[in-house]
């Protein structure tokens, strides 16, 4: 009676263990199947080149030699010890957008701006960075004159971030990474 239980038991472990990986290969395969597409480039609306697919894979990889996972993360898992880098990014190049725009329309900065004009601003933004701009036939992203400026100068503050900029030494200690952490950053 016992040995007849056991087996049962035994064939019910086998059989959630078989639906459980076999559930597991399905969704990490349509997981990869529906990544998001790698661009060919980022380039501006006049064509000029941002970023190329090398730019992008050496960044990842600078990222993974440097222990990246172990500070902050890509999409959230790690966030505890340093910043999501994306939402970082976004945030930083969101900023730089709003404030670049307050500048040219109001002459100030946007934290000056009032409450209502602050909100018709990031309605405004909100619609361009939602905006689908990736081109699947040429497998480029395309993005305007002022998305440019602000990721040049988010990019500037990562260079700074990752080098060894004396200002943001306090950072760094807070995110754990070295000074010079990246010897080759332009």
């Amino acid at each position: 009676m016992q040995d007849r239980s056991m087996r049962k038991l035994w064939a019910i472990l086998a059989l959630i263990l078989i639906v459980s990986f076999s559930w597991l290969g399905l969704i990490g395969r349509e997981i990869h199947r529906q990544a998001p597409p790698m661009p060919s480039a980022v380039v501006t609306a006049e064509g000029d080149v941002l970023y190329t697919r090398e730019d992008i894979e050496t960044g990842r990889q600078v990222y993974q030699s440097m222990g990246g996972q172990q500070v902050g993360s890509i999409w959230g898992h790690g966030g505890y010890l340093a910043p999501d880098w994306s939402a970082d990014w976004l945030h930083r190049e969101s900023m730089a957008m709003l404030d670049a725009r307050a500048e040219e329309l109001y002459g100030v900065s946007y934290d000056e701006l009032d409450d209502g004009r602050q909100a018709d601003m990031r309605v405004r933004l909100q619609e361009e960075l939602n905006a689908n701009t990736y081109d699947v036939e040429t497998g480029q992203i395309i993005i305007s004159g002022e998305r440019v400026a602000a990721a040049r100068q988010v990019a500037r503050h990562y260079v700074d971030l990752f080098g060894d900029a004396h200002e943001l030494e306090a950072l760094r200690e807070d995110y754990a990474i070295a000074n010079g952490a990246i010897p080759d950053l332009e």
